[in-house]
């Protein structure tokens, strides 16, 4: 605890990064692998695949994948990377979690596929040169950085010009609630100031003994470092959608949509 009676921050990339591997042997949604007919379907040109939790991403987003070198950031688990590969793409998957990587890996050796995959973090991608990536596609995980600035700047540098950062990231306004959505005199009550992060809670919340029984450490970002963050690394917004979730996942999920996905270009040397 320190003087302000609030809790202190510990590593969160170790802490999460076990979070995330639990999470994985415990079988969590979005953890589990794609099977061999989801697959079969994108070796023949059908596939659709999550930013956010319910809507599939326009395919006009991304283009033809054949012979595009696509970096899957901060999106383990199965259930896009191996996609890609089958669509012709060579891909890269970039993960905090081992084990997120390893159901990667499992799909791709299943069926075949050629797929690279690397552990790291996501707001360092020093293992890359520069331009080395048509396409990034990075599903709501920025949740669990401290800072998204880095990561989009790392995104800019990585991309090829023309090339373009999908990216999923949760509204804001979700982390004024208590994150499953309490409810107190009959209804949500606005409880936390925004920018949110689990570092500020008192000891005894629910959510801080969630953290500290090895839930992932969460933190919220502004619109003015989740979009402007993009515009001010060098990218020209694009497109955008928003996405709700489930009431029985979130109780906010009832008054606003859950989370935003955006398509932003690495500007080409003459225009886009």
């Amino acid at each position: 605890m320190n003087e302000r009676g609030l809790l202190t921050p510990m590593n969160v990339l170790e802490h999460n990064r076990a979070a995330w591997n639990r999470k994985s042997r415990e079988g969590d949604q979005w953890t589990v692998g794609v099977d061999r007919e989801v697959i079969r379907q994108a070796a023949a040109g059908e596939w659709s695949v999550l930013l956010t939790p319910t809507r599939p991403v326009p395919r006009v987003w991304f283009g033809d994948l054949r012979n595009k070198d696509v970096l899957c950031l901060a999106s383990g688990g199965g259930q896009q990377a191996p996609i890609f590969a089958a669509a012709g793409a060579r891909v890269t998957s970039f993960d905090l979690s081992d084990a997120q990587l390893a159901t990667d890996q499992a799909v791709a050796e299943q069926n075949g596929l050629c797929l690279r995959c690397i552990r790291g973090d996501m707001a360092d991608l020093s293992a890359f040169g520069d331009e080395e990536f048509d396409l990034i596609f990075h599903p709501i995980s920025n949740v669990f950085a401290p800072d998204v600035v880095p990561v989009w700047n790392e995104c800019h540098r990585v991309l090829r010009p023309g090339g373009a950062l999908l990216a999923g990231f949760m509204n804001p306004s979700v982390f004024l609630f208590d994150y499953c959505g309490s409810k107190e005199a009959g209804g949500l009550v606005a409880k936390y100031r925004l920018p949110y992060s689990d570092f500020d809670l008192e000891e005894t919340s629910p959510q801080w003994q969630d953290v500290r029984a090895g839930g992932a450490v969460e933190f919220s970002h502004s619109l003015e470092t989740q979009i402007g963050g993009q515009l001010a690394a060098g990218f020209i917004l694009a497109a955008m959608y928003e996405d709700w979730w489930t009431e029985d996942q979130v109780a906010i999920n009832k008054f606003t949509p859950m989370s935003i996905a955006t398509r932003a270009v690495k500007p080409a040397a003459h225009g886009l």
